[in-house]
C-alpha cells in the first residue's frame, strides 16, 4: 500500500512540474497570459504562448509583473494612473517605437505656444509650454503615455511676422 501511494505521489509531482513551467504575465489591463518569457530587452519582453513556438513582443509598459515558473516573482513596470488634466505630469514621453507595441492608441495631440508679440519669450521657455501643453492634452485623454510624432519650434522676429519664439509638438497618445 506505501508503494501504491508511493508510486501516486511520484506520478502526481512529474506531472505538476511536466506542466507547471509556464511563466504568468500579468498586465496593466488586467489579462494574465501563459506561456514562457524568452528574453527582457531595454523596451520589450519577448514571450511564447503556452503550447506555441512563435515568438511575440510586447512594451514592458503595458507588464505589471511576472511570476516565473521557478516561483521568482519579478515586477516590470508600476501602472500609471491618470484621473484628468491636473495629473499632466505623470505622463510619459515614449522615445523609441518598440515602447508603443500592445499600448492602444487613443488619439493624435498637440501642444501649442502662439508668440504673437511675445517678445520675452525665450526659445526655452516655449518649448516648456509646448511640451506642457501636449501632456496636458494627452491627460485630459486619460492617456499616459504620448509618442511625439512632431517638435517644431520656430524663432521669430520681424521676418517672421511674430516676435519671439513659438513651439508646436504633436504626438500621439496612448493607454494600457
Amino acid at each position: 500500500m506505501k508503494k501504491v501511494l508511493l508510486s501516486l505521489l511520484v506520478l502526481c509531482a512529474f506531472v505538476a512540474t511536466t506542466f507547471g513551467q509556464n511563466d504568468r504575465i500579468t498586465f496593466h489591463n488586467g489579462k494574465i497570459v501563459e506561456g514562457k518569457v524568452v528574453k527582457l530587452e531595454e523596451f520589450t519582453i519577448i514571450f511564447k504562448y503556452a503550447g506555441e513556438d512563435a515568438e511575440q513582443t510586447i512594451s514592458k509598459l503595458v507588464v505589471g509583473q511576472i511570476l516565473y515558473s521557478s516561483g521568482r516573482q519579478e515586477q516590470v513596470t508600476e501602472k500609471i494612473v491618470i484621473n484628468g488634466i491636473d495629473d499632466w505630469e505623470k505622463v510619459e514621453i515614449l522615445l523609441d517605437k518598440s515602447q508603443i507595441v500592445g499600448l492602444t492608441k487613443v488619439d493624435e495631440v498637440q501642444g501649442k505656444t502662439t508668440a504673437f508679440f511675445a517678445g520675452y519669450t525665450s526659445a526655452s521657455g516655449t518649448d516648456k509650454r509646448s511640451m506642457k501643453k501636449l501632456l496636458e492634452a494627452a491627460a485630459a485623454l486619460g492617456c499616459p503615455f504620448v509618442y511625439i510624432t512632431a517638435d517644431k519650434d520656430t524663432k521669430g522676429g520681424a521676418q517672421s511676422g511674430a516676435y519671439g519664439a513659438q513651439g508646436n509638438k504633436k504626438g500621439i497618445a496612448y493607454k494600457y
